[in-house]
């Protein structure tokens, strides 16, 4: 072959292989998930998320430094900037130490102060003065979301907002500080402090996650005017506490608490810092009490003295994230005035009543019933007697003890808090107060028992996020699609306008002391009740509280 015979082959091989190369490269891209999405800018530099049909995501965007090495128990601080090309938002960013349980996974990783934006793609429903219009995704109602488990677990990656987001909002998920790591007060600690306090880290990250979008959410489509913090179980007590601090001023706009009223008072931070004291000594500092010591502990010593009780650990009353209990602030007025939805669920107590009874000690017989009240209210740390009590809920009226433990639990620790906090909001802000009461919700989390789960703890939540466990309980049926439908509507059009009532769905009357109105939510249609009161005996809670 010529030489230009040669080069002419080259050549040809060279412009085979080009268009090869580009068909199989547009191939893929056809062939491949979308990988990329818009960029937005915040504070701190561009995220690049992803876009789906429905929902945009950019997920595991720090909001604060790791809280690692000489960060480990100090407040969150500022995010280093980063240059160059945008940061992949299209991962969820680890979440926080923690043993694995039912309502949480396992995770060793202190690198864990990530937050999660979920916005519209494209137009979204507005509705205004009873009317619907599409509209551009601009200055959209912000829903943060506080995760439950009892501040010892849990994580942001269990929450698919889908369907809230659906209805027009941005919706904003994140893991903040658990267990010892989140809520360890310690005189070392206070003492280094300049404010000379120390736990309530948990709380703090959740702070610091609420300036990140007051930054920067005008930037996703959220109007930072208009935030609404919610959660549930723990993230329904977080709700509480930032309705207390005074930290949490001017943060948020609206606060929808879910079972978060447990907690009726928090310790002093001396009595936090005794705790604490014993703690370090169990994990291995013995003696040695220093700020030091304690940020050598390996994690696995730390978590390995987590407590085990739920509502075991929380915020303490350190004189600046928490002036005063949550509890006095709510009932002498001095808390963040803002519209609060308010509620609980029928049947609270049942998910732990399985767990912490019927798991660990079988099916207890009538006879033991007296001997279990008794330990059930130390437990609960109740003062009321327990000849009261047993009077109040008799043996006959439940069937089973552990059925009527489970009333005693529900009624004492979640459903007649709830309601003094509706009582004591409605006196200053506008309050809406509900009950979830499905009997047949699915139980997500835990093994069947002796009894029906009914309106267990946290069964709510499925009914306004997709939740990975969905997937191995039963779909909700059709008269439960309604109720959930119904339920994004109430939670959405309350983040938009302080009042859940929206076109087309019941009226639902906001709290008062003289109507004791609450929101049943039952499927397939809520309907208003006045009879919570009595259901839970709170009349003699409240006298016993």
């Amino acid at each position: 072959m010529s030489t230009a015979g040669s080069v002419k082959a080259v050549f040809g091989s060279v412009r085979r292989l080009i268009i090869w190369t580009l068909l199989a490269c547009g191939l893929v891209a056809l062939l491949a998930p979308v990988a990329s999405g818009r960029v937005v800018p915040t504070d701190k530099g561009p995220v690049r998320g992803v876009d789906g049909p429905a929902v945009s995501k950019y997920l595991g965007i720090p909001y604060a430094a790791p809280p690692v090495g000489g960060l480990r128990w100090k407040p969150p601080q500022p995010v280093p900037r980063w240059n160059g090309p945008p940061r992949d938002a299209s991962q969820l960013g680890p979440h926080c130490p923690q043993a694995a349980s039912p309502f949480g996974t396992e995770s060793s990783t202190e690198d864990c102060l990530y937050l999660n934006v979920f916005v519209p793609n494209g137009k979204v429903a507005q509705e205004k003065n009873g009317k619907v219009k599409a509209k551009k995704a601009k200055d959209l109602p912000v829903m943060v979301w506080f995760h439950g488990g009892a501040l010892v677990v849990g994580e942001s990656d269990e929450y698919d907002p889908t369907r809230l987001v659906e209805q027009g909002a941005v919706i904003v998920t994140l893991n903040y500080r658990l267990g010892w790591l989140g809520f360890l007060a310690h005189p070392a600690l206070s003492a280094e402090s300049p404010h000379q306090s120390s736990g309530n880290y948990g709380l703090m990250d959740q702070q610091a996650a609420l300036r990140w979008v007051r930054r920067n959410i005008r930037k996703f489509g959220g109007d930072p005017g208009n935030v609404t913090i919610f959660g549930e179980s723990a993230g329904g007590l977080s709700v509480h506490a930032h309705l207390a601090s005074p930290l949490s001023a001017g943060l948020f706009h609206r606060a929808i608490a879910q079972s978060g009223a447990y907690s009726p008072s928090e310790p002093s931070l001396a009595d936090a810092e005794s705790r604490g004291l014993a703690t370090a000594h169990n994990a291995g500092c013995g003696d040695s009490q220093t700020a030091e010591c304690l940020r050598s502990l390996p994690i696995e010593a730390i978590l390995a003295n987590q407590p085990e009780l739920p509502g075991a650990l929380g915020p303490n009353v350190d004189g600046r994230v928490l002036a005063q209990s949550i509890n006095d602030a709510i009932e002498t007025g001095q808390f963040n005035r803002v519209p609060v939805v308010e509620g609980s669920t029928h049947d609270e107590f049942r998910l732990f009543a399985a767990l912490n009874i019927e798991f660990v000690f079988g099916q207890l017989p009538p006879s033991f019933y007296p001997l279990a009240v008794p330990l059930l209210l130390s437990t609960l740390g109740l003062d009321a007697s327990p000849a009261a009590v047993m009077a109040q809920y008799p043996l006959s009226d439940h069937g089973t003890v552990v059925l009527a433990l489970a009333a005693i639990g529900t009624d004492a620790v979640f459903a007649c808090p709830a309601r003094r906090a509706a009582r004591a909001l409605s006196q200053h802000v506008p309050t809406f107060a509900y009950e979830f009461d499905d009997p047949d919700a699915p139980q997500l989390f835990v093994p069947p028992a002796s009894f029906p789960y009914g309106a267990y703890h946290g069964s709510e939540v499925q009914y306004l996020f997709n939740l990975p466990d969905q997937q191995n309980a039963p779909d909700l049926n059709g008269a439960q699609q309604a109720l959930a439908n119904t339920m994004v509507r109430y939670w959405t059009q309350f983040s938009r306008a302080g009042d859940p009532n929206a076109a087309g769905t019941p009226q639902w009357p906001a709290y008062t002391t003289a109507n004791d109105a609450f929101m049943s939510l039952q499927p397939p249609t809520p309907v208003v009740t006045t009879g919570f009161a009595a259901d839970h005996k709170c009349a003699f809670w409240d006298a016993n509280s």
